[in-house]
């Protein structure tokens, strides 16, 4: 896959583009509890009533991938379906969205819901933030949570070409995702959150693919969570934030519109 070909290629880099110490883009938080991460029968009941979440994929990344997340989402009593991007994302991310539009239509047609809510992994939160922004989703979009997606760009994607490998090797989606592409100049443009959807990044310093890592994060009044804020000693990767119990904690508490306070202690 071109993921594995990009952390291959960038392995040697990674350790140079590490902070020697992590800032903060908050005051620090207080010390967790260790609150239960089981849902109660409310919860589950309201989670029902809930919009339907609908997890976007990102680059190279297969529908199954994605099954662990949306397994945590089912068990806490969310309607949940995966959307694996066309072509496995690799082509131009505004055809993404517009694939992405269609399918939020098939989900309310039937589900009856008049609003969804999208938890974009990668490239799929750059997916999700077109659509909302330029194809309408505004008015069908309840609340909108990207996992580790370079919202301004990478600096991994343009290490590609320097690693030898050409304008992200062919890859358009990846010479969008490069600092100071186009793409990313259309999309930043103006308002980061338009709309009345509420918004929430998540993104962890130990990202290996979106460096630097606060290019994950969105201005004007989102919610931005970074996880070693809250759990200094978690190590979550790119990958991992689909499969990281914490992460999820984080998710389900934006997803429920509950004060964000993730549970270190979650598998």
């Amino acid at each position: 896959m071109l993921l594995r070909t990009i952390l291959a290629a960038t392995t040697a880099a990674t350790v140079l583009l590490v902070p020697a110490a992590a800032q903060a883009a908050a005051p620090e938080p207080a010390a967790p509890s260790a609150t239960a991460t089981v849902a109660t029968a409310a919860e589950r009941a309201a989670a029902a009533a809930a919009d339907p979440v609908i997890v976007v994929g990102g680059l190279s990344g297969i529908s199954i991938a994605y099954e662990p997340i949306a397994a945590r989402l089912r068990a806490d009593g969310y309607r949940v379906s995966i959307f694996q991007l066309p072509n496995l994302g690799l082509g131009d991310i505004r055809e993404s969205a517009r694939a992405l539009s269609s399918y939020v239509d098939r989900v309310r047609a039937a589900t009856g819901a008049a609003r969804v809510d999208l938890v974009g992994h990668s490239e799929g939160g750059l997916v999700s933030r077109w659509y909302v922004k330029y194809l309408g989703g505004a008015g069908t979009v309840d609340q909108y949570v990207s996992l580790g997606s370079p919202q301004y760009g990478t600096y991994v994607a343009n290490l590609v070409a320097v690693l030898g490998l050409g304008s992200c090797a062919g890859v358009i989606a990846c010479q969008q995702m490069t600092i100071g592409s186009s793409f990313l100049a259309d999309l930043n443009a103006g308002d980061d959150t338009p709309g009345p959807v509420r918004w929430a990044t998540v993104r962890t310093w130990q990202d290996e693919l979106v460096r630097p890592v606060d290019n994950a994060v969105l201005a004007d009044g989102a919610t931005n969570i970074l996880v070693q804020a809250w759990c200094p000693l978690r190590v979550v990767g790119h990958l991992g934030l689909v499969l990281d119990g914490t992460t999820y904690t984080a998710v389900r508490q934006v997803l429920a519109g509950a004060p964000v306070q993730p549970n270190c202690f979650a598998v």
